[in-house]
């Protein structure tokens, strides 16, 4: 089931953040005891449930990644991090990636297929701000897929 959606949510004091129970089930995780954040790309993290952080693994090292990338993959993998869920579905955002992410405490949890992305909330308004102009355009034809119906 792809993830989808947009919901604001608060950091408390301790960095923690609850997990919707919607994106949860989606991303089969309603048994799960953690997930794996990682930075992400524009100052985002990622989350994903054990099993998609499985095949992005898998996905990341058939691409045989030549010079430069394995630089990427030493970044990613060394801040990735496994985070405990407690029993009301809230999880610990590391330090170092909240700051790699410049949260501060309204936060964005955005369903994105096959993860969860977190924004800070002004970084998030800004990005539809800037992109959502551009809507159409990003799914026309002269780009790598389109949207049709």
């Amino acid at each position: 089931m792809p993830l989808t959606g947009t919901y604001l949510r608060i950091l408390d004091e301790k960095q923690r953040v609850g997990l919707p129970k919607r994106l949860r089930e989606d991303l089969g995780c309603l048994e799960c005891n953690h997930l794996y954040i990682a930075p992400g790309t524009q100052k985002s993290l990622v989350l994903y449930s054990p099993e998609g952080f499985n095949c992005l693994s898998e996905t990341l090292s058939s691409r045989g990644f030549p010079g430069g990338d394995q630089t990427y993959l030493r970044l990613f993998y060394s801040s990735a991090e496994r985070v405990d869920l407690d029993n009301q579905g809230r999880f610990r955002i590391p330090d170092r990636l909240s700051t790699h992410a410049l949260l501060d405490k309204e936060i964005y949890l955005l369903g994105v297929n096959d993860h969860v992305e977190i924004w800070d909330r002004e970084h998030w308004d800004l990005y539809t701000r800037t992109y959502s102009p551009q809507f159409d355009q990003l799914s026309s034809p002269g780009n790598s897929w389109q949207i049709v119906g």
